[in-house]
């Protein structure tokens, strides 16, 4: 990839996370039961997520590797090395987040034997079966449980066919929300770009096509945090987009890191005065996708050219899963 390349993102970015590491600490809210779990739980998992995908999709020689294993640690000594999901599930017994979060430390091996063993009693409930949310959290959690140990209370097929993507939908209603929605039903099928096998022929093939287009449109309208996510979603596909359109994507993508090395969710300034508020998801997300885009194959050295844009993004429900 000639300019811009997505190591410098990736080694930045997670400098810029471990310096910033105690603003991920868990307080004692994160155990009150109106406690924010949006600003507990959520980025404490998603710093998990990014940082156990990292050190799978590395070598151990790598930097980046050493750097997410070492948050990663810090993460799981955060939760009492799993022994806090035991008590959060306590003061919320069908809440979802507790094995949303914990997931994403079992599938780097990291794991609560006594957790696992309570969450599948509620897991066998109706309560739990029959609790209504968004196809694409739903299918979220069928693969927390996966990876949980707790055997997925539907097919995975079913909740995927009532999400945005699994519709295969007019690519011009592409907006904000589905933006997100796409992206994550991608994660929670390739296992958070473990498995791009688990993403079926049909939404390859539409996403192949559809994607380039949308990651532009996003990066034009300077939506780095989705933009980001939209390119660890071409990463994690069986069979990557054309090279240019990438190329384009990560020259910009670079170009919006701050000094620090953060990355703002949008635009090119703060929208709290608060850096680590403002940039602290994009910047993970830019580290995944370039931590998923160096593990593919002849992933640099292709020529620019700019893919063509859509549409404009309109303003909508900003809403990421839990755990993106």
């Amino acid at each position: 990839m000639t300019g811009a390349h997505p190591r410098p993102v990736a080694r930045e970015a997670l400098a810029w996370v471990s310096a910033h590491r105690d603003r991920f600490r868990l307080d004692d809210a994160a155990l009150a039961v109106d406690g924010e779990v949006n600003r507990s739980w959520k980025p404490l998992g998603e710093l998990a997520q990014v940082c156990s995908t990292v050190t799978a999709r590395t070598p151990r020689h790598d930097p980046l590797h050493a750097c997410a294993s070492e948050l990663l640690d810090f993460a799981w000594r955060e939760t009492g090395r799993g022994e806090l999901f035991g008590r959060v599930q306590a003061l919320e017994p069908f809440a979802t987040y507790p094995l949303e979060v914990y997931a994403a430390f079992a599938s780097a091996g990291l794991r609560h034997p006594g957790y696992e063993a309570s969450a599948a009693v509620v897991a066998r409930t109706r309560g739990w079966r029959s609790t209504e949310q968004y196809p694409t959290r739903r299918l979220g959690v069928l693969g927390a449980e996966r990876r949980g140990g707790i055997r997925p209370h539907e097919p995975v097929t079913r909740a995927l066919d009532r999400t945005w993507l699994g519709a295969l939908p007019e690519p011009w209603t592409f907006e904000r929300a589905a933006g997100y929605a796409v992206t994550h039903v991608v994660f929670h099928l390739t296992d958070w770009g473990r498995a791009p096998e688990g993403v079926p022929p049909r939404l390859t093939d539409y996403l192949l096509h559809w994607l380039p287009p949308w990651l532009d449109t996003c990066l034009e309208a300077r939506m780095w945090d989705l933009g980001c996510e939209l390119l660890a979603v071409a990463a994690s596909l069986p069979r990557p987009p054309e090279p240019e359109p990438l190329a384009e994507a990560w020259e910009r993508v670079a170009g919006a890191r701050r000094p620090s090395g953060a990355i703002p969710e949008e635009g090119g300034a703060y929208g709290t005065g608060d850096e680590f508020a403002d940039c602290y998801h994009s910047t993970l997300m830019a580290a995944f996708a370039a931590a998923l885009t160096l593990a593919r194959p002849a992933h640099d050295g292709v020529p620019h050219r700019a893919a063509p844009s859509l549409t404009a993004v309109p303003d909508g429900y900003g809403g990421r899963g839990a755990l993106g």
